[in-house]
């Protein structure tokens, strides 16, 4: 019946079709990539065409505090204070994002690449060099200067971003080499997230932080007792980013204190799991030879119980990340994009090697920070953890391989766009280090890729 209605219908095969296709692009690991770069696009022709520029700008600044006021002026009450459409994307859509990557960091550390001293040694030294040398090349241009809290800008790498791209240049680069970009990536991230905690809040207010601390901790104690249900989780999540939010602390670092509170062990353990399974699964067979009709009620219901038990067998912290993922990186990411990339183009601007007394050298610090501080901290590092004899060289890479992979490192973007919006008050520093991150990212992965093409060519004419 279903084949007749395929080639019945050719609108039927052609939407089934797209909808494969479309499946295929977003279990790409590429894709999350070109989505972003499709949305950098559309912003930057957002905030520079003559017909949309200002209605762009007027939505990101657009008030979105819900207000009361009464006639006599006793009650005044705003929450969440100063909440704009930006604001929204950058401390409160981008919650989810840090959520997801301290999810992410989590499952490292307890089963991944950084669950033991020798698998972490590597990438974790190659992060904290590509965080050092960066900001060291930011601060040389602009130490003392007007731009000198910007040094955080560079140190950062989207994983999105050169993942995908070494995944696009297939089996060019050893399987070892994208497992350790992967992990020194992840490394980066706990990072990028300690210098945000640390050198880019406000001034903390120390009751809200508190009380924020005393409901994780509370949080802590349910995880201890064994509870695995969302909502004893979700509930307190909102509570703590609104602690969080008012307390000077940016409230992103939130989401990833959240996260690390998230339980990993599933409710039922694999005994529980199989017993059930197979009583369900006979329950279900049994019905099924009591008539014709597939499913009915009782059929519906050994299903559902199916469904649960399933569920409950894979530790909560495990069901969001996969959940969470096809949202960070087709939803919440293009929007994050779509209202931070939008960069009014002008002359000054895309000069990103100029410098003056009143914007200071931001473009050379981030450029140059990017291009040649995240690789050469990264290979630097990793060389001296290989050769003093803490870690060993991941299997059947060379060090100019490495090097090549290490320049992948230098692609910023998202966390570099959050941290240029958290550095600098004045718009004209935010958006010089904006054009600076989209062109240094740019280049190294231009670079990058062009290193790995040509090193993988060597190698191939010298086995040959």
């Amino acid at each position: 019946m279903d084949m007749r209605i395929f080639l019945k219908y050719g609108w039927v095969r052609r939407r089934h079709q797209l909808g494969l296709r479309g499946r295929r692009f977003m279990e790409a690991p590429w894709a999350g990539g070109v989505v972003l770069l499709v949305c950098v696009g559309i912003a930057m022709l957002l905030a520079n065409l003559p017909l949309t520029a200002e209605y762009y700008h007027h939505l990101l600044q657009t008030d979105l505090s819900l207000a009361v006021h009464s006639p006599d002026g006793v009650i005044d009450w705003v929450y969440p204070r100063g909440m704009t459409v930006e604001k929204l994307i950058n401390d409160g859509l981008m919650v989810i994002f840090f959520f997801s990557v301290g999810l992410e960091i989590k499952r490292e550390i307890i089963s991944g690449q950084l669950s033991t001293l020798r698998k972490a040694i590597l990438p974790v030294l190659g992060a904290a060099g590509g965080m050092a040398a960066p900001a060291l090349i930011y601060l040389l241009f602009n130490h003392g200067g007007v731009a000198a809290n910007g040094w955080g800008i560079p140190t950062a790498t989207d994983i999105a971003f050169a993942i995908g791209i070494l995944s696009m240049l297939g089996r060019r680069v050893p399987v070892s080499l994208k497992v350790f970009l992967t992990a020194l990536a992840i490394a980066d991230d706990l990072g990028a997230i300690l210098v945000i905690a640390f050198f880019y809040g406000e001034k903390v207010r120390l009751g809200f932080l508190l009380l924020a601390v005393a409901i994780m901790l509370f949080v802590y104690w349910m995880k201890r007792l064994g509870e695995t249900r969302l909502m004893y989780y979700l509930v307190p999540a909102v509570i703590v980013w609104s602690l969080f939010y008012y307390s000077g602390v940016h409230s992103t670092i939130s989401g990833v204190a959240m996260a690390m509170l998230i339980p990993d062990r599933p409710r039922y353990g694999r005994a529980y799991f199989v017993r059930k399974m197979r009583s369900l699964r006979t329950m279900l067979f049994m019905s099924e030879a009591s008539g014709d009709e597939f499913p009915n009620s009782e059929q519906r219901y050994y299903m559902r119980q199916m469904r649960h038990v399933a569920a409950n067998s894979v530790g909560l912290s495990h069901r969001l990340e996969h959940a969470l993922s096809p949202y960070v990186t087709f939803l919440i990411m293009p929007i994050f994009a779509l209202a931070n990339a939008g960069v009014p183009v002008s002359v000054e601007y895309l000069d990103i090697f100029a410098a003056s007394p009143d914007a200071g050298a931001v473009g050379l610090g981030v450029f140059f920070g990017l291009l040649v501080g995240k690789p050469l901290g990264i290979f630097l590092a990793s060389w001296g953890a290989v050769k003093s004899g803490l870690a060993t060289m991941p299997e059947g890479a060379s060090w100019r391989m490495l090097l090549a992979v290490a320049c992948l490192g230098g692609i910023g973007f998202t966390m570099s766009l959050f941290v240029d919006s958290l550095a600098f008050t004045n718009l004209e520093l935010v958006d010089r280090g904006k054009i600076a991150i989209l062109m240094g990212s740019t280049a190294a992965a231009i670079l990058g890729s062009l290193l790995i093409l040509l090193f993988s060519a060597h190698g191939k004419q010298r086995t040959a």
